[in-house]
């Protein structure tokens, strides 16, 4: 029977050391690609805008890019 000792935050047996969970999880992450906002996800968060700007007409393309942004960036 193996023996394992944890060490701090990387547990060892024998000759094999693990990364903590919370750390592999990390590194997973980092490598998955961000999923590009919907069409509709779009459309709404350029309504809002619109909204919050009093229905003021003409700024659709600046509210679509805005939005677009906003959303791609993850704010």
């Amino acid at each position: 029977m193996a023996i394992m000792k944890s060490t701090g935050r990387k547990t060892v047996k024998g000759t094999k050391v693990s990364a903590p969970l919370s750390a592999k999880a990390k590194s997973v992450s980092k490598t998955a690609t961000a999923i590009p906002p919907t069409h509709e996800q779009i459309a709404k968060r350029a309504y809002e805008l619109y909204l919050e700007r009093g229905s003021v007409e003409g700024h659709h393309e600046e509210d679509w890019l805005l939005a677009e942004a906003e959303l791609s960036s993850g704010k």
